[in-house]
């Protein structure tokens, strides 16, 4: 399994809604409505690099209110 970290942006007023939304996204482990420079930080797992990109990702950055997002892969997990 790979997990991965997803930095999110929001237009002002929207991150709470976006965290909500992505937590229903299968794959998604966790959204949390964050302060500072991102807004919405989600956690996220498929069976490759490949699905977290072209899977979940591609899921998260179609909804509505996001600006910007970065994905952080996880290189390694104790």
């Amino acid at each position: 399994m790979t997990s991965a970290y997803v930095l999110i942006q929001t237009s002002v007023g929207r991150a709470d809604r976006v965290a909500r939304e992505a937590s229903r996204i299968p794959g998604v482990i966790s959204a949390e409505h964050v302060t500072g420079p991102y807004d919405v930080i989600a956690r996220v797992e498929a069976s490759s690099l490949k699905d977290v990109m072209g899977s979940v990702v591609r899921v998260i950055q179609a909804l509505g209110g996001i600006t910007r997002t970065m994905t952080c892969p996880v290189v390694r997990s104790d």
